[in-house]
């Protein structure tokens, strides 16, 4: 279980520092990082990180296509969750 603790909460601050990075980049007018690498971070557990950023900075927050696949992938992990916890 520790090693499930450490392994969600670097996940999530490496996402929360992808979307700080990604909406410092789009300020400046440079290359940004893929909205599937994002999107890739919250599949992986980094959900809680990737959405605070995303509030905090204000980034990605109106994007609807963007959002919409946030929110599955959120949904995904409830259904997810609620499975395992449900065995």
């Amino acid at each position: 279980m520790t090693i499930l603790f450490y392994y969600f909460w670097i996940v999530n601050i490496f996402g929360f520092f992808q979307i700080a990075y990604d909406k410092r980049q789009a300020i400046k007018g440079k290359r940004r990082i893929p909205e599937r690498r994002l999107l890739g971070i919250v599949f992986f557990g980094g959900t809680v990180g990737s959405g605070l950023a995303m509030l905090i900075f204000r980034h990605k927050t109106t994007k609807t296509s963007y959002l919409l696949q946030f929110f599955g992938i959120v949904v995904l992990q409830m259904l997810i969750t609620y499975y395992f916890y449900n065995q």
